[in-house]
């Protein structure tokens, strides 16, 4: 029996349901029982993700294919209705950001702390899973972390795409001496830039198509902005804008789109000996000239979802060492016209960063 809160049949659980290409519907939840170390949140701040649009569109992403109806959504905080009777840590009331995956603990790469690549792992609205776009789930505790109480549950909400810039910069070893170029200014190259900053790069240049995305990039930082096109012809060209408005060598490349296009660019304007990090997953695959960068010893490493990050990113929110509060840029509630309304608005870009849900 869980301690705290009203019991699920005191009111019906509803959530978003993604029921077939472009349709969702707001229909009853059931939640799990309550288990021993698992807590009862209800959602106050859910966020739009390009893979939930990639659903909506094409019920599938990636490798994951929507073969029945699935609740969406995993960018998401809440306040703590009820805990297990062995959770320590949390009481009702408490605001929480909620990790969205779990991992299995046991295979060799949760053993070694890789869970992110646990092949078991049980993630919020990826198939055949439950997202969290509802009045209430139910989580383990010790993956649902307290918000300092600077921090709103909208930016709690926005620890989970924050995460993946954390989780790049780790991995590429981004610090005081690494000056970085990012290519993509959409919310995962705007987050991404802001998590290099929080690192402590000293310079950082951010390319986009878009003159609307690059403007947003320059007001939250960013020290050069280059407007690209997407033809390929153009990657010599715009490598010598790069390395000039770098004004030395490129680090670290961040590719946050995941085309042949900006992975050639990354590849060609990195220095000797740096590295490129592959964020983004624009194309399955890819043709780019990895043998004059091995050449040139550059690196090329991956990243996939995030570890350990939470923490971090709420102490960078509470800090102020980063501020993702102007990446909200629209707002809806939780009605069925207004999900359709979020979704559409998501997909259609424009001057739309971050679509957030208050419920």
């Amino acid at each position: 029996m869980g301690k705290g809160g009203k019991s699920d049949g005191e009111e019906q659980n509803m959530a978003a349901w993604l029921v077939a290409i472009n349709t969702l519907k707001i229909q009853p939840f059931n939640l799990p029982a309550l288990g021993p170390y698992d807590v009862r949140v209800r959602m106050k701040a859910v966020g739009i993700c390009g893979s939930d649009v990639h659903y909506l569109k094409t019920l599938r992403c990636a490798d994951f294919v929507v073969k029945e109806p699935m609740v969406i959504g995993h960018e998401c905080a809440g306040v703590i209705e009820e805990v297990g009777s062995d959770v320590k840590d949390l009481v009702p009331g408490d605001r929480v950001a909620l990790e969205p995956g779990i991992s299995c603990w046991r295979c060799t790469q949760c053993k070694e702390g890789r869970y992110n690549l646990c092949p078991e792992m049980k993630f919020f609205a990826t198939p055949p899973v439950h997202g969290s776009l509802a009045n209430q789930v139910v989580h383990p505790a010790d993956l649902c972390f307290k918000l300092p109480d600077n921090v709103s549950l909208e930016e709690g909400a926005m620890c989970e795409p924050l995460s993946v810039g954390v989780h790049a910069c780790r991995r590429a070893n981004i610090g005081p001496e690494t000056n970085v170029l990012v290519m993509g200014a959409g919310p995962i190259g705007l987050v991404t830039m802001l998590a290099a900053r929080a690192f402590g790069a000293p310079r950082i240049v951010i390319v986009d198509v878009e003159d609307s995305r690059l403007s947003v990039a320059k007001e939250l930082g960013a020290d050069e902005i280059i407007k690209v096109s997407t033809n390929i012809q153009d990657v010599e060209a715009e490598v010598e804008l790069i390395q000039k408005a770098m004004g030395g060598g490129v680090d670290v490349s961040f590719d946050c789109a995941g085309f042949n296009k900006t992975m050639t660019t990354a590849l060609s304007a990195t220095r000797a000996g740096g590295k490129v990090c592959l964020v983004g997953m624009g194309h399955h695959e890819m043709t780019v000239p990895l043998t004059p960068a091995a050449a040139r010893e550059v690196d090329v490493v991956g990243i996939f979802r995030y570890k350990n990050t939470w923490p971090l990113c709420l102490e960078f929110l509470r800090s102020g060492k980063i501020d993702v509060k102007p990446l909200i840029t629209h707002r809806y509630g939780f009605s069925q016209k207004e999900v359709e309304e979020a979704f559409e608005t998501s997909a259609r870009g424009g001057n739309a960063i971050k679509v957030m849900f208050n419920l």
